[in-house]
């Protein structure tokens, strides 16, 4: 029986000399010489001649276990590429010098203690999927009627090799493949754009998609167009961005900031009418996605003023949620205490130091905030969630970061005149609608039209844009909406009245004219219906209620008190602007436009009224008086549809069939075209709402606002579906049928 020694030696022996059977076992020390503890490494080498070598020499010199756990800790980690290659590496760590192997090969030496090795076969799987993904992306481009090159055309049933070859290995190294830590491919768009602007192998016409948003996809000249559109025609109602940045900067900063400026800015996109339709779904869910994270980034407050002040088109009001928004903008604005930008420690978990520019923008963002806000308060005639505290305090003069600029300074004077009005005359504790008395109120017009007075003189002073003066304008006609709620008993009625009838048409006359001169830096305002296109969605609320007006007005006993031919002319144009002002096809300001045209043709407005001559006593009557009243001076418009709702259902089921009315020529549709597919209303989660019988007004399978039949009258039996806290709900969803196959026109005269 050999002693243990002897069996010892036969062993190493046997080890030497290669006999023996099956792979020999290794221990953890002897798997890596780059890293002896990394646990990438417990791999098998038996594929590594270059590691076989070196344990061959290790073995061949004599190195036992036991002096190799004394080296241990002398052992230094190996670099990413000789530990990719499971191969020695002489890299020295302090001072860093590169290993011979990466300066003989020309390969970036570097050490990362969380690398880790990319196996071969994962790596070819994923290559093969990568190239399986192009292979399709090409034939679906193929398919969209983009054509390659014909000396580079092969024959489609080609197989893969050949596929690859003419993909060529720069669409690999597109992909940015390498051995440090992300060493994920490139996703497949990414991979197809790079690869068809390198123009190697197959060269496509297919344009270089510049971000994506779920299924929705921006290309590079479509990103650079619609940023520049917004700044050229949507910024200046706004202007608090800065055109310098570059649309990768927006993104930076925020992706729904960068979606929202995409989104307004394709409202009127002449490339692609639908681009919005298709944006309006997954920019509601990015939207409602970055409010559900709580979002502490004054950007998102940014993006918030910009959707709210262009709201994605809805066909009717409950599903609008523009005035949801705001409350989260301003309370937004307020947790990451943009409302105290001196003392935003207070409000910041980390330290935040501002320079001169930051603190800048910040207090221009929450300036623009409550402008905001006072907007949406004025236009949807509910209180305005405005703060306007000691950091907005006009400071005429005074230079340094509180300074907003002349256009954004007068601009927050008006809205904080608006503000005081509907205060003042909305909020009254003391009524249980909010509505101020009649003498109270009488007193608040008198006050309020000399303060009037001397903004709009402070104001014209300055000759800023007109678009600060269509602000002015729409600020007088809010103050003069007021005489709706006075009794005709009240002192002085005639005379709010005409106050009111002077606003309306000087507030229309401004938005369809212009002014008669301008600075010829804002020349640009008064040309090809600038003003109407590219209106907020506050101009367009105040065009609204300016028309509601005129109707109202036109058929009443005041019709005597005033040029009755002007009127009517005036309220043609005035569908046509708010026509104009719509973005989609049978959205809101649409359907709106057609029920006053409903309005006027069933008002029988008295055509040869004679014109008030002084000392005629002229019959007053109550005809004026609102039932609606607790949506400030928006009450009008909600009374209006009421009133249309009552008079229309007295009239029993059916259709409003205008066939026989005599047709007046000068309402023609709108000179812009609009997109009609509202069919995406199901997926944009409301931003286009849907009809109740899956068809958004005029869609396959439903009717149309203005032809088909289908649409019934409220009834009380159901009325589970009718939301009373909106009386536009009730109108524009389903109730009646507008049997018209075109525009509705108005009754001629």
């Amino acid at each position: 029986m050999a002693s243990p020694s002897d069996f010892a030696a036969g062993m190493r022996s046997q080890g030497m000399n290669g006999a023996g059977s099956g792979k020999r076992k290794r221990s953890i020390i002897d798997s890596s010489p780059g890293s002896l503890l990394d646990p990438d490494h417990e791999q098998d080498h038996d594929h590594d001649p270059d590691h076989d070598a070196a344990e061959h020499d290790e073995t061949r010199t004599g190195a036992s276990p036991e002096n190799k756990s004394r080296r241990l800790p002398g052992v230094k980690r190996a670099c990413n590429e000789c530990r990719q290659q499971k191969l020695r590496c002489d890299v020295v760590q302090e001072p860093f010098q590169s290993c011979s192997r990466c300066n003989r090969l020309k390969l970036e030496c570097k050490i990362e203690s969380n690398f880790k090795r990319v196996g071969k076969r994962s790596k070819h799987a994923e290559m093969e999927k990568e190239i399986e993904r192009l292979r399709r992306a090409v034939q679906q481009a193929r398919s969209q009627g983009f054509v390659m090159d014909e000396e580079d055309e092969a024959h489609p049933s080609a197989p893969p090799s050949v596929v690859q070859s003419q993909l060529q290995s720069p669409v690999v190294a597109s992909t940015g493949y390498s051995h440090t830590r992300n060493s994920s491919l490139m996703g497949s768009d990414e991979a197809v754009s790079s690869l068809l602007h390198l123009k190697r192998g197959g060269s496509y016409a297919v344009p270089r998609i510049a971000r994506e948003l779920d299924e929705f996809r921006l290309t590079d000249e479509e990103e650079s167009q619609l940023f520049s559109a917004f700044f050229n025609y949507y910024h200046p109602f706004l202007p608090f961005l800065n055109p310098a940045q570059t649309p990768d900067q927006y993104y930076q900063q925020h992706p729904l900031l960068y979606w929202a400026i995409v989104a307004v800015a394709s409202r009127r996109a002449s490339s692609d009418p639908n681009i919005l339709t298709k944006l309006s779904g997954p920019l509601t869910r990015l939207l409602w996605n970055t409010v559900g994270d709580v979002p502490q980034s004054y950007f998102v407050v940014k993006a918030l003023c910009l959707l709210c002040t262009w709201p994605l088109p809805t066909s009717t009001s409950s599903a609008d949620p523009t005035h949801i928004l705001c409350g989260v903008m301003m309370k937004t604005a307020t947790g990451i205490g943009l409302h105290r930008p001196n003392h935003i420690n207070d409000f910041s978990r980390v330290a935040v130091e501002l320079n001169h520019e930051g603190l800048h923008d910040r207090i221009k963002t929450w300036a623009v905030a409550n402008i905001v806000a006072q907007t949406i308060g004025t236009g949807y005639g509910q209180p305005a969630s405005t703060l306007y505290d000691w950091t907005l305090a006009i400071r005429p003069g005074v230079d340094g970061p509180f300074a907003l600029g002349p256009e954004l300074e007068a601009r927050l004077q008006i809205e904080r005149f608006c503000d005081k009005v509907s205060k003042e005359m909305y909020s009254n504790a003391s009524d249980p609608r909010g509505v101020a008395g009649d003498e109270h109120r009488a007193m608040l017009m008198r006050v309020y039209r000399r303060e009037f007075n001397e903004l709009q003189a402070s104001i014209v002073a300055q000759n800023l844009s007109p678009i600060v003066y269509l602000h002015l304008k729409a600020a007088c006609l809010h103050l003069r909406l007021a005489g709706f709620f006075d009794s005709s008993r009240t002192p002085g009625y005639l005379e709010d009245l005409m106050g009111l009838w002077r606003a309306t048409t000087g507030y229309l006359d401004y938005i369809l004219d212009g002014p008669e001169s301008c600075p010829e830096q804002y020349r640009y305002q008064v040309r090809d219906q600038y003003l109407l296109k590219y209106a907020t969605n506050y101009i367009q609320q105040m065009l609204v209620a300016a028309g509601f007006a005129l109707l109202k007005l036109m058929r009443s006993f005041f019709v005597k008190q005033i040029d009755a031919d002007r009127g009517r002319h005036l309220f043609h144009r005035t569908i046509q602007a708010i026509r104009t002002t719509s973005v989609v096809r049978n959205d809101l300001n649409w359907r709106l436009a057609e029920l006053m045209v409903q309005m006027w043709n069933g008002a029988k407005v008295e055509t040869n009224a004679s014109a008030f001559k002084s000392g005629d006593d002229p019959e007053i009557d109550d005809s004026l008086q609102l039932k609606v009243r607790c949506r400030h001076s928006m009450s009008l418009v909600f009374d209006s549809i009421w009133h249309w709702r009552e008079e229309y259902q007295a009239r029993g089921r059916g259709t409003l069939d205008a066939s026989s009315t005599h047709l007046d020529s000068t309402l023609a549709p709108p000179s812009h075209g609009l997109p009609s597919n509202l069919g995406l209303a199901a997926a944009s989660n409301g931003a286009l709402t849907p009809s109740a019988t899956g068809s958004a007004m005029g869609g396959e399978g439903g009717s149309s606002m203005m032809g088909g039949g289908g649409l019934n009258f409220y009834d009380n039996k159901n009325s589970s579906n009718y939301d009373f806290w909106d009386p536009q709900h009730w109108m524009l969803d389903g109730l009646i049928d507008f049997n018209f196959n075109s525009f509705v026109p108005i009754e001629s005269s």
